[in-house]
């Protein structure tokens, strides 16, 4: 998906990508007034390749409980919440868990590609908090650094929406910050993460911007 959005992205736009047919689309993403904001844990755990690993094999055995029951299943999108609850959840709870954060997660990103079509950046934000806690309560792909981060500004009114962007296990949230709120933003979460954690924390604004392309046609020398 990284090299996807470098060659393909376009400015002030969303990419909503569909990993199976690689089909996309753009989403129009206008943030008047407001800002992406990355803060960086400055931690990097070494769970994240074997946690990986074992959330893959979770995703997939619960695709196989359902496929016994319905052959034309492939992946988790073709599933359902019902489905999970009926041939999943009775076998073994953690991997129900697993399976109906991912089946969750591909409605709210439905969801909010509308939200964006409307330009409502308040919905948006909420799902991104909603979506966070998934990643930290039912995929369990978290960690208590993200955590703290993404919970200091759950009562924010400058913060719209955070959530821990990546493979998880350290790197960074992802934030929807008004501007007039940036400033005093950073200045509180610096001291307060580095007073929880010991870490410092490191800020970028980042916006959405074309992806590759042709610079100029011939160079001469």
């Amino acid at each position: 998906m990284d090299q996807f959005a470098s060659m393909f992205g376009m400015r002030n736009h969303a990419m909503k990508l569909d990993c199976r047919s690689l089909e996309y689309e753009y989403v129009p993403l206008h943030l008047q007034g407001i800002k992406i904001v990355l803060l960086n844990t400055n931690v990097k755990h070494s769970l994240s390749s074997s946690a990986y690993n074992t959330r893959r094999q979770e995703c997939l055995q619960g695709v196989e409980w359902v496929r016994q029951n319905h052959a034309d299943v492939q992946s988790l999108r073709d599933i359902t919440i019902d489905q999970l609850k009926k041939f999943v959840a009775p076998k073994d709870e953690l991997v129900y868990r697993r399976c109906k954060y991912v089946v969750d997660e591909n409605l709210r990103l439905q969801s909010a590609c509308e939200d964006l079509m409307k330009g409502n950046i308040d919905s948006l934000g909420k799902k991104m908090f909603q979506s966070h806690e998934g990643l930290s309560k039912h995929y369990e792909v978290s960690c208590s650094e993200l955590d703290f981060l993404v919970n200091a500004v759950q009562n924010n009114p400058d913060v719209l929406g955070a959530r821990m962007m990546g493979g998880g296990f350290g790197g960074c949230t992802i934030n929807l910050v008004r501007e007039e709120g940036i400033e005093e933003l950073v200045k509180h979460l610096s001291g307060a993460y580095q007073q929880h954690t010991g870490l410092e924390l490191s800020t970028y604004i980042a916006q959405v911007e074309d992806g590759t392309g042709k610079i100029m046609d011939n160079v001469t020398v």
